[in-house]
């Protein structure tokens, strides 16, 4: 009895390190960013991913799908227990429910993971049987994200960059009238440094709610824990002649140097650096929609953005030792389901050509990247009315504000996307030859059939890059 124990016990023992060494030989685990500005959709993204793995029918694109090789797609607990979990379940409710509403948008970070039971494809498919692939993805809100452009920048450079873009801003006219009064030489008066961060935490608040893209310090809109505490508590401030130790220009300076250390950093170094593949989502149509500044905001702003990213191959090398690189980068312009799928060419290329910079400094690394236009959720039917004469493509949803129905045709984008980039480079303050109106839709209520997941366009394209050569 005491043998058969003994000898019961090491048989498990090494069935159990067979299992782990199989799994850490032959399971693949992909950490998958999404990432991306306010509005641009993030938590609705993610949400349509996960229903339309689990539920496959609507993913003709997805290579491995249509070959039947993805024999179950499940989801499982997380790895990291410290991280809260991305509330799938919630958010689907939200969008499909008897009346569907959009869920709130990300406030902290969040994860989750998807398992795939995947039979291989070719050759190994006569001698190796299914293998697992393990999808952490995970969620952080778009104002953390823009905090990685401080990193490379001075509170100097920062608050001279700041107070430029704020004297072109009815919205910051308040916080620059306080800053510009305000003697930086002077003594540190900690009720002044509140006001200061304060009123300028109103401006961030109001220029995100208008749409705005460079809300930076991200945190500042989000403090959770931190709210209150000096390492939120400075703002953009001119440089005076001189400044003391004890001045009020030095200690603004030290408190954003500390909350690049104490907060940027450790997320980065945590979180951001560990990302194998990458979706950045942009609001273009958004940024079209409120003239050449906003377009021209947000291609700054990504570039900045995006070279916090560190592109490249991943070997296995380089898995061993915990460096990990971004090997392929999704650019997606979501709501593409506000245009007739005639005008989506065009937003693709318009996108391709916004994040242009980004996108070659990772193509030069090493990096797989791709320009797509795509909606999470199609809220929207296309059809065609007449306008002037002219019959034209449009969209018709329901209106997010009165619950009515409305029809969109939101102008013609142009072909040639330098027809839009280069009067928002020169600084202009309105189309010249174009108009671009924009409605808010809210999601329509969905009848599903067994087996699909939500209605969206490219979604399954947008999978198949992303992970398809790991299926």
């Amino acid at each position: 009895m005491a043998f058969s124990g003994l000898t019961d016990g090491i048989t498990r023992g090494i069935e159990g390190a067979g299992a782990t060494l199989s799994e850490t030989l032959f399971d693949t685990t992909l950490r998958l960013g999404v990432t991306g500005l306010s509005r641009a959709g993030k938590t609705v993204f993610i949400t349509a991913l996960v229903a339309n793995l689990l539920n496959r029918g609507r993913m003709p694109q997805l290579r491995a799908q249509a070959e039947g090789r993805i024999q179950a797609v499940y989801l499982q607990p997380q790895p990291d227990v410290t991280l809260p979990r991305f509330d799938y379940e919630a958010h689907l409710a939200a969008l499909t429910g008897d009346n569907p509403r959009w869920p709130a948008s990300t406030r902290a970070i969040s994860e989750l993971r998807l398992s795939f039971r995947v039979r291989p494809a070719g050759l190994l498919a006569s001698w190796r049987g299914p293998r697992t692939l393990h999808l952490d993805i995970v969620d952080y809100p778009g104002e953390w994200l823009l905090d990685l452009s401080l990193l490379d920048k001075t509170y100097e450079a920062w608050s001279e960059a700041s107070l430029s873009r704020l004297e072109k801003r009815p919205e910051a006219a308040a916080y620059l009238a306080l800053a510009r009064a305000e003697d930086g030489a002077l003594r540190l008066d900690e009720a002044k440094a509140r006001q200061l961060a304060e009123t300028y935490t109103a401006y961030l608040t109001v220029a995100r709610d208008a749409g705005r893209v460079d809300v930076t310090p991200g945190r500042f809109l989000l403090p959770g824990d931190l709210a209150g505490s000096p390492v939120l508590t400075f703002a953009p401030l001119p440089k005076p002649a001189s400044t003391g130790r004890s001045s009020l220009w030095r200690e603004m300076e030290r408190r954003y140097e500390a909350y690049k250390s104490k907060v940027v950093r450790p997320f980065f170094r945590d979180h951001f650096a560990r990302i194998d593949r990458q979706v950045v989502l942009a609001d273009v149509l958004g940024a079209i929609h409120q003239g050449p500044r906003a377009v021209e905001d947000l291609r700054r702003v990504m570039a900045e953005v995006l070279s916090g990213f560190r592109p490249g191959r991943n070997s296995w090398l380089s898995g061993l030792f915990g460096v990990h690189r971004v090997e392929r980068i999704l650019f997606a312009a979501t709501k593409a389901d506000h245009l007739h799928h005639e005008q989506h060419p065009a937003l693709t290329a318009i996108t391709g050509a916004l994040l242009a910079e980004a996108k070659q400094r990772a193509d030069f690394s090493g990096a797989r990247t791709e320009a797509m236009s795509l909606a999470s959720l199609r809220a929207t039917v296309e059809e065609r009315v007449t306008r002037d004469g002219v019959e034209v493509p449009a969209v018709r949803g329901i209106l997010q504000a009165t619950g009515r129905p409305a029809l969109m045709y939101p102008g013609a984008l142009p072909s040639d996307p330098a027809r839009l980039l280069s009067p928002a480079r020169e600084g202009a303050e309105a189309w010249l030859d174009a108009d671009y109106h924009l409605m808010t839709f809210a999601p329509a209520r969905l009848s599903l059939k067994p087996g699909e997941g939500p209605p969206h366009i490219r979604l399954d394209r947008a999978v198949e890059f992303l992970i398809g050569d790991q299926l």
